[in-house]
């Protein structure tokens, strides 16, 4: 999978795809990430990628000739399969969505800033528009990070034990049962007597039960959807 970033901050992705998962996802090529400087594909001395709005609001609109130059280069290279944009409007990123994009072979996400994006962008290069939660941040790069991270550890082989993604939280739309580790007992508090019975038909039963549990006190939407 190749995942291409176009951004006008560079430098905040670079901790969040240099460790863990998605740097070893990376050296053993299960995914290529390509982060893209917007200011790149700027046309003048000063590498300008934002402008004042027509209708006289505060704040600065990022350009259509960049962005579009960016993403006619990677579109000459190979088809994409999604081109995303980060936006607070957009559609609520959810685990079902993630599960789709980390089928794709190719996708382009155009991370946000400023005052957002020229119109005319939205309107004829962006295929999907996804927001992480109501909420705005000052730019797209951090919901980008979001976004990669729960693609890349769904790829086959990014994650050593591959039926862990399979058994988190959302993925049918439940939150995951708690979970316990040694000791099975610390200052009187105990681990549940079903864990240990070794009784995994029970276990797996419990496991259920505590799942729909927590998503009937927790989230009970989950359970509506």
């Amino acid at each position: 999978m190749r995942i291409d970033i176009i951004t006008v901050l560079p430098e905040l992705l670079e901790s969040p795809f240099s460790h863990s998962i998605i740097k070893r996802a990376q050296e053993k090529k299960h995914v290529e990430i390509f982060v893209h400087n917007l200011r790149d594909y700027a046309t003048n001395k000063h590498k300008t990628v934002d402008d004042y709005a027509f209708s006289g609001d505060a704040g600065m609109v990022m350009m259509i000739e960049p962005i579009d130059r960016a993403i006619s280069t990677l579109k000459a290279e190979r088809n994409y399969d999604e081109i995303i944009y980060t936006s607070p409007d957009g559609v609520k990123y959810n685990q079902q969505e993630a599960n789709k994009l980390a089928t794709f072979e190719n996708i382009i996400v155009l991370c946000g800033h400023y005052k957002g994006i020229d119109q005319r962008v939205r309107d004829h290069l962006i295929t999907k528009e996804i927001s992480i939660g109501d909420y705005v941040l000052t730019g797209g790069e951090l919901a980008a990070a979001v976004i990669v991270d729960s693609i890349v550890r769904l790829i086959p082989g990014a994650i050593s034990d591959e039926t862990s993604a399979l058994t988190d939280s959302f993925q049918d739309n439940l939150l995951a049962p708690p979970v316990y580790t040694r000791p099975a007992e610390y200052k009187g508090w105990e681990v549940p007597d079903i864990l240990l019975s070794g009784n995994f038909k029970k276990i797996e039963q419990w496991k259920e039960e505590q799942s729909l549990e927590r998503t009937r006190r927790l989230r009970p939407d989950l359970l509506d959807e």
